[in-house]
This record gives structure tokens, sequence and C-alpha cells, in this order.
């Protein structure tokens, strides 16, 4: 939008922004707010190859990818914070964000607030750092299908694999020993009516999952100071 346009509708700027945080959770850095740091938020289900119903909040995969590539390429994005409160969902589509988000060059840092579960777990620990809320939990649960599935030693040899691909994500890029991560996917006394583990805040970083507790202010510190050391 020119200066022209932006005179005779000065409300329009505003109104852009507004789409871009309503579509994509994204703030505009073009608008009413100047940052060299993209923030973006994953909310609700990662939504993946099927779209989800209306009803359901969802983060769209293909609306994060071009933001992602705008990290590693605008020279004018020194930085990455991640935001989430998920309860995950397409195990492909998150595995493809956390990949991602692992091999951008330039500093990231993640905060989970309310929830990062399932999936949202990679996300979480695919950044060069991770916080978690005090109140925050994650839950880790062996991998889920729904749908069709054929009874074949094959099926289940490719559900092993990728439930595989997942635990080496998360061994790889946390504190977290793979010994631990499986013993709490497969815990069957901690989830009443589930398999699995729910890990509040302090017992996220305690299994090293997650590099420590903090909030807004402590993730956007950290982000600060990599950037500094990384010019």
């Amino acid at each position: 939008m020119n200066k022209d346009n932006k005179e005779k509708n000065p409300g329009a700027g505003e109104e852009q922004a507004g789409n871009l945080i309503k579509e994509l959770g994204l703030i505009s850095t073009g608008a009413d707010f100047d940052s060299d740091v993209q923030y973006i938020n994953i909310i609700g289900s990662v939504e993946g190859h099927n779209v989800l119903p209306a009803e359901n909040k969802s983060t769209k995969y293909e609306h994060l990818i071009p933001q992602l590539i705008a990290v590693e390429e605008n020279p004018k994005l020194k930085g990455l914070l991640m935001v989430l409160n998920t309860v995950g969902g397409d195990v492909e589509a998150g595995l493809a964000l956390a990949e991602m988000i692992a091999t951008l060059s330039k500093p990231t840092v993640s905060l989970v607030l309310g929830g990062g579960h399932s999936i949202g777990i990679p996300l979480a620990v695919a950044t060069d750092y991770s916080f978690i809320a005090q109140t925050a939990t994650m839950t880790l649960h062996p991998i889920r299908t729904t749908g069709l599935v054929i009874t074949s030693e094959t099926t289940f040899d490719y559900m092993r694999k990728t439930q595989d691909r997942v635990i080496d994500f998360i061994e790889r890029h946390s504190k977290a020993k793979r010994s631990s991560i499986v013993s709490l996917m497969n815990c069957n006394d901690n989830m009443s009516n589930d398999v699995g583990t729910i890990l509040f805040g302090a017992e996220a970083v305690k299994e090293g999952i997650i590099d420590e507790v903090g909030g807004v202010s402590h993730a956007i510190k950290e982000l600060r100071k990599r950037i500094e050391k990384n010019n």
C-alpha cells in the first residue's frame, strides 16, 4: 500500500495487521510493529495434509513454511521466537516444521505456554533454547492413527519407524535420554485413560526435554543475547 492510499484510508494498515494476526498468528513487522525478530505462534492442532473441521483451532503448516524461510532469507530478521500452546496434530507436518526450525542458521528460542503436547514436543525442542511456563504441561505418548488400519506387520512396522523418528528428534535436540523418552511414552500408570506421561513445567526441565522454566521476558532476553552474540 502506497503513502497516498494510507492517507486516504488511515485504518487500512491496522486492518491488514489484524488480518495477519487472525489468519497466521503473525505480528506484521511492516505496519504498527517493527522488529528484527520473527514471532510465530503454534496454537491448537497442527494441521497437515488433511483439513480439520472449522470448529477446530488449528495452525496450518503451509502457513508457517514461508515464515520460517523468511527468517533464513530476510536480512532484516535476526532471530525467531516461537510460542506454543498446542495439543499436537499431524506427525509428518510437525516433524517437517521441526526440521526446518532446527536447521535455521539464525538464533531461535521457543516458549511453551499452556501446553506443548504430542508432536508439539519436537517443535518445542527444535529451537536453540527452550522455555516452559511453570503451569504449562507436555504429554508424551506413542504414535496414534485414525481411520482405516490394515492389520499387517508392514503397517505396524511403519508406525514403529515413525515413532522412532519422533524419539530420535527429541533425543538429538534436547538433553533427555532415549531410555527416559521411551519410558515416559509407554507409561501406563500416569494417565487414567491413556498410555503416556503428562509433565508439568519443572518436570519437563528435570527430564531434560526443556531447558528452563520461564516466561515471555525470559525467552526474549535469551533470544536477544543470542542475536547479539551471533552478530
